[in-house]
């Protein structure tokens, strides 16, 4: 599928130009650029006159119950503007699909850097390593210490016995892949892995917002204001993004699955090293154990089961490609990543087995 016609399938340029007047305001500019850096909700960039906007709205195709909320994002994000989680400013959101044929939200564009792969010159030192490293980790503490009633989303979730549910979930969105994917290879540590989180799950956790899908390439980087609290050129975190899977629950969910994408010097390939990159090894990063350290101190908060966490994140990050999977089967998306879970799937739960079996720490 070429990429005009994918994106003609996420937007009707002539719909979301007269519900832009309408909201907005008329403008003689409208601009559509997709963002293909993602690997899950669609995140379009558009000029309307002189504003810089980006819309977010679920793949098309038949989607995993809750599994792509865009509502869900623009609650949560609309509740955080006044606090010490940095985001997006939220625009507008709506629920009717004759506009581009989902639900689908819209925000202000920010300037910054985000690190995927690979790192932008400024940020490529020792020391701006070691503060993007401590400014990651301090804005989860931040997202932890939000008070969830205070904001409005004292019923965003139900904490309780929310670990429990995470696995309980993530097996059922295997079975909902499964449904498709099951007659093109066989997952034969699905049910081991499986049984192993049923049987580690920790009886207790602190009760906190969670993000969901915390991680590096899910904050953008910015230097540091010369009046501020640092020096400028330092990097801070301007903004967090991709709160779809965000709830109330167990914080340490969040911590599990930012350190499965931390790559420490010593650790063995990554088993997917498109989602998994390696640059979090090179001089001035912080290690996984200081990072746990710096969250202790931030947070309060003891983390004693980190291999249940990282085990737990990469038991998701198996489901998600699962899912990806399904999708590229029945032809919902163009992203090159998808069809590759075929193979990359089995490798995460080698993986998950790895950890299982201590053949290397966190």
């Amino acid at each position: 599928m070429s990429d005009e016609a994918y994106l003609d399938r996420l937007v009707d340029e002539d719909r979301l130009r007269s519900y832009l007047a309408d909201a907005l305001g008329p403008a003689d500019r409208l601009e559509i650029e997709r963002v293909d850096e993602g690997h899950s909700n669609e995140t379009l960039f558009v000029t309307w006159g002189e504003q810089d906007l980006v819309v977010r709205r679920p793949p098309p195709g038949k989607t995993a119950d809750t599994a792509h909320d865009v509502l869900r994002e623009h609650r949560v994000v609309s509740s955080l503007q006044e606090t010490d989680v940095p985001v997006p400013e939220t625009v507008l959101a709506s629920d009717d699909h004759e506009v581009i044929g989902s639900d689908f939200y819209v925000m202000g564009r920010l300037n910054g850097d985000v690190i995927r792969t690979e790192e932008s010159d400024w940020l490529a030192t020792r020391d701006a390593r070691g503060r993007v490293s401590t400014e990651l980790v301090d804005t989860l503490a931040a997202i932890h210490g939000v008070d969830y009633e205070a904001v409005g989303l004292g019923e965003f979730g139900y904490p309780e016995g929310f670990t429990q549910r995470q696995v309980d979930r993530w097996h059922e969105q295997f079975e909902w892949a499964r449904e498709t994917t099951a007659d093109h290879r066989d997952l034969p540590e699905l049910e081991r892995v499986t049984a192993w989180l049923d049987e580690h799950v920790p009886a207790e956790h602190p009760h906190t917002l969670v993000h969901g899908d915390y991680k590096l390439d899910n904050v953008m980087l910015a230097p540091a204001n010369a009046d501020g609290a640092t020096d400028a050129g330092d990097p801070e975190v301007v903004a967090v993004f991709d709160w779809e899977m965000a709830t109330l629950g167990d914080p340490f969910t969040d911590l599990g699955w930012m350190l499965s994408f931390w790559h420490d010097a010593d650790d063995p390939e990554p088993p997917i090293p498109d989602l998994y990159p390696t640059l979090t090894a090179r001089e001035g990063y912080l290690t996984r154990r200081e990072l746990i350290d710096r969250y202790e101190d931030q947070t309060g908060f003891e983390f004693d089961e980190p291999r249940f966490y990282v085990v737990l994140a990469i038991y998701k990050m198996a489901a998600l490609g699962e899912m990806f999977f399904r999708r590229h089967l029945e032809g919902n998306s163009d992203d090159p990543l998808y069809p590759r879970m075929e193979d990359g799937v089995s490798r995460l739960f080698d993986e998950a087995t790895s950890l299982i079996d201590g053949e290397y720490e966190i």
